[in-house]
């Protein structure tokens, strides 16, 4: 079974989850669209009566194509169930690492007025500790950003400035730049989010502690949900 199709068992199984008259926040990324097409499914098959807040104007486009009514925040302060994917996930905790799509901002503010936070993911994100496998994003303001990046590095963060296809600095929807940062296996990653968001010139961290209810992971024999210990 290919990935693709892991993370549309997974998506599907977190889809399964939204009832209508619910405000969902929708991901952004590869396994979050397939999220929201299984919820424009719903909603043209079954009548499903939803609102939603993206949290990328590429989830806003792909919602509003499919016919999902969307909303923002100055409508509904609170969302019922965001489903989301991540690129690491810790085992136990379900601590996360998210934003190798450039929307970990609007993803963690959608994220922290959910009642429920569900990660949809396959297997290959487990990890025992985060930043075992990929760098942690770190969105930062575009100026001194050179003076921000020197910051993250007396961290042992050894950040790089991420780049967009044509070689250029990448850009967030906020305008903002993101730093990867290779710190390897946390052992306290809730230390290290602590640590960025104190550093003078970031704006968000891409570690997300403490943030997901659960987790619909897709294996070889299945989906797994597992729960936040």
């Amino acid at each position: 079974m290919n990935q693709d199709s892991l993370k549309r068992q997974a998506a599907e199984a977190a889809v399964a989850l939204v009832e209508s008259g619910m405000v969902v926040g929708l991901g952004t990324g590869s396994t979050a669209a397939f999220a929201i097409d299984g919820l424009i499914r719903r909603v043209r098959e079954e009548r499903l009566d939803i609102v939603a807040i993206p949290t990328s104007e590429r989830s806003d486009a792909q919602a509003r194509q499919g016919g999902i009514r969307l909303t923002d925040f100055a409508a509904h302060h609170r969302v019922d169930l965001t489903i989301d994917g991540a690129d690491e996930i810790a085992l136990g905790s379900l601590d996360l690492v998210k934003g190798l799509g450039g929307a970990l901002l609007r993803e963690k503010i959608v994220a922290a007025a959910s009642s429920r936070l569900v990660i949809i993911a396959d297997a290959s994100k487990l990890v025992e500790r985060l930043g075992s496998t990929v760098r942690v994003p770190v969105e930062v303001v575009p100026f001194g950003w050179q003076t921000t990046l020197d910051r993250i590095g007396a961290l042992g963060g050894n950040p790089v400035l991420r780049p967009d296809k044509a070689g250029e600095p990448f850009r967030t929807d906020g305008g903002n730049l993101i730093l990867d940062c290779a710190f390897g296996p946390l052992a306290d990653a809730g230390a290290m989010e602590q640590a960025l968001s104190n550093t003078i010139g970031v704006v968000e961290t891409g570690l997300f502690i403490g943030m997901a209810a659960s987790a619909m992971v897709a294996t070889a024999d299945g989906v797994r949900r597992l729960d936040r210990m």
